[in-house]
Parts: C-alpha cells; structure tokens; sequence
C-alpha cells in the first residue's frame, strides 16, 4: 500500500492501476459505499466521492452514501446488515481523520475493511472488500479543526478517488472511452 498524494497529476491513473491489480476477476458488479458526514468537512470525503459518482455505470456500479443521503454513524450499521444480505463485493470509501505527516492529504488503498469513526471513539461494525482511504489531518491535530478542514482539498481529493473508480469501471467493464467519468 503505498501512499497517492491527491495533487499527484498521475492520481487517477495510480488509483486505477491499485484498484485493478486488487479487484478479483470474477467481479461482475461493484457497490461503493461512502461513508462521512455531509456537516463536518473533514468527514465529507465519502459523500463528495458517492456524489460524484452517483448514477455512473449503473449497469456495474452502485453507490451508497452521497452528500444528499450520507452514510454516517446513524444508518452505517443498517447499511452493513443490507450488505451482508445481499452478498456484494465492496469499496468502502472514507476520510481517515487523522494519520503521521507524511501521509497527510494522501490517499490510501487496501484489500480489505475499513473501521469508520476509530479515530472519533466510535465502535461502528467494519465495511468493505477494499478500501480507500484519505488522510486528512495530523495525528498530533486538534480534533476540534476538523469540521474546519480545506474542504477545497476534501473536495479535491474526492474528484481524484472518483476519477479514478470511474476509469476503473470504464476499463474492467468495456465502456467507450468517451463514456461520462463524473455525475
């Protein structure tokens, strides 16, 4: 897992190029949940991204959690239970609040769940095949920034993490190259 900083040009194309090496060939159909809060900047990185998205590829993209109808922890454990009934395969897309300098503003890609609302204290269930994750704060922050965050780089990093699952859709599934990448 090597981190993609948002502002990186090539962004896209690394998140394309990390999704396709993880995604199973097998996969027909993807459902993408984003997860944040549409009140609190630093945790609006899932909503921008699903509305982003929103309506893109239906035939082999779904996406759950937008700025209009977000994914937060008041219906996270509603979604995940729905999830598990159907059987789907997941992206799991969130803001990890806070991590080391280095990783500040990058973005992060991994087989497996994420545990959204750690770094608040919240014990939520874990979601997710893969997840994408981006940095948006220091570790040594204060918690209480957060709904002050850049929400110009929130917003910026979701169109890079959108982008790149669009190509990535647009690629595995055969789509015209002049086919729509956002909503």
């Amino acid at each position: 897992m090597r981190p993609i900083p948002y502002s990186d040009p090539l962004a896209p194309l690394l998140i394309r190029n990390e999704l396709f090496s993880l995604l199973p060939a097998h996969i027909g159909h993807l459902t993408v949940v984003c997860i944040g809060s549409n009140r609190i900047n630093g945790d609006s990185l899932g909503p921008f991204v699903g509305t982003l998205l929103e309506n893109v590829y239906p035939d082999h993209l779904t996406v759950i959690g937008t700025l209009q109808a977000p994914v937060d922890a008041t219906n996270l454990r509603f979604v995940h239970e729905r999830l598990n009934e159907r059987g789907s395969y997941v992206l799991a897309i969130d803001s990890i609040v806070v991590g080391p300098r280095p990783f500040v503003h990058t973005i992060a890609i991994r087989p497996g769940a994420l545990a959204p609302g750690t770094a608040l204290g919240h014990s939520l269930p874990s979601l997710g095949d893969l997840s994408i994750m981006g940095v948006m704060m220091e570790d040594t922050a204060d918690m209480s920034v957060l709904p002050y965050t850049n929400l110009h780089i929130v917003y910026q990093m979701a169109k890079v993490i959108a982008i790149g699952l669009s190509l990535t859709v647009r690629q595995r599934y055969g789509y015209e190259t002049s086919a729509p990448l956002l909503a």
